[in-house]
């Protein structure tokens, strides 16, 4: 034969392949309509696992069984998310415990950020809510993250990411442990400035401080001199050691807001090796609310430890065409070599193809939560 009539037979297979699909997507829907009105879960861990086996023993060959599993998988998984979206539209799904809602309530709000006066999170608090707030700082993330919670705070700005140091972890699992919700963010450029105390010169600096990540984002401009570099806690500490101890002989890498709070000069500015450089601070209570033009929601959720768990969860956003603009995972305590995945994608809480992708993510994922829509 040559390859023109193996190329017509090939079609031939693949017309009866897609009506035999059909027709089982026809079922499958029949399947859900009897799922949906006695309440069963559309997700069948054992009834699944057996059909793979009964399909792997119909093919022939070790290569074959792989991949007929392989195929079957995926015909299975598309039948479920057509019963999501049945569940769906038919009102059977439950409700998700978040309230939509027109705008914050940010007038007179108690706002927490960490580190001190003239913190970059500060700022991004400034911008964000204005003048009309009442706020204050705590020592560690967890220290905001307890303030919300137990209600001394309302709101608390956390930063989350940096354009050229990454995520910040710790902020990552906090946002799994604690019962607390994004309902906003805040993107601040960062401009590193070099401070002294007032009369000082670069001539007379020989020790620096500032956050380590300050510091590596400097790393250009302060390997030039011959500075002794230390790590603070936050820039804003830094920034008030300096002011306070009133030597000459001190810097603090920190942004100008925290010059103008301690009384600081600006010996250089801009020192940060990229001129990009960028923190996104979120905005979180406890209160599952989330304004109803929000457009990024923010999920976790862990996995099986076996192979094609991962792919399977993605899927969900594939199907109901949600475009995902992040991934990142974080290790699970106390489980080696197991991991926490968090992901953004574009979407409201309101929308259809969001509520299915979530109903499948929920029943398919080993634990599944919404960080928040904003």
């Amino acid at each position: 034969m040559d390859l023109l009539e193996l190329r017509e037979q090939i079609d031939v297979i693949d017309r009866e392949i897609v009506e035999l699909y059909e027709r089982r997507m026809e079922i499958s829907g029949q399947v859900a309509e009897y799922k949906i009105a006695v309440g069963k879960k559309v997700l069948d861990r054992q009834r699944e696992a057996e059909k793979l086996q009964k399909v792997q023993s119909l093919a022939h060959g070790e290569f074959n069984r792989f991949c007929v599993a392989e195929l079957f998988e995926q015909i299975m998984a598309m039948s479920r998310k057509l019963q999501y979206r049945m569940l769906t539209e038919s009102g059977k799904m439950d409700r998700l415990p978040f309230i939509g809602v027109e705008e914050l309530n940010t007038g007179r709000a108690r706002v927490v950020f960490q580190g001190a006066d003239g913190a970059y999170s500060q700022a991004a608090m400034m911008q964000y809510f204005g003048d009309c707030i009442d706020s204050f700082h705590v020592d560690t993330f967890r220290d905001a993250m307890d303030a919300i919670e137990e209600g001394s705070a309302d709101f608390a700005v956390l930063p989350i990411e940096n354009s050229t140091a990454g995520i910040v972890s710790e902020i990552y699992d906090l946002l799994q442990e604690y019962e607390n919700y994004i309902v906003g963010e805040q993107i601040m450029k960062i401009e590193h400035c070099l401070l002294g105390v007032p009369g000082a010169v670069l001539e007379d600096i020989r020790t620096v401080y500032a956050h380590p990540q300050a510091l590596m984002q400097s790393a250009r401009y302060l390997g030039a001199h011959d500075w002794r570099q230390i790590s603070m806690q936050n820039n804003a500490f830094a920034a008030r050691k300096v002011a306070g101890e009133g030597d000459r002989s001190q810097a603090a890498v920190a942004g100008g807001h925290a010059a103008e709070i301690y009384g600081l000069e600006i010996l250089e500015r801009q020192i940060n090796d990229s001129g990009s450089n960028s923190t996104r601070f979120i905005i979180v209570t406890n209160q599952k609310i989330f304004k109803k033009d929000a457009r990024k929601i923010s999920i976790c959720f862990e996995v099986p430890h076996e192979s094609g768990s991962l792919y399977h969860m993605l899927s969900h956003f594939i199907y109901n065409h949600l475009n995902m603009t992040k991934i990142e995972s974080r290790p699970i305590e106390d489980r080696d070599w197991e991991y926490r995945f968090f992901v953004d994608f574009e979407g409201n809480l309101g929308d259809s193809a969001v509520k299915n992708a979530l109903r499948g993510l929920r029943d398919e994922a080993r634990e599944m939560k919404i960080l928040g829509n904003y």
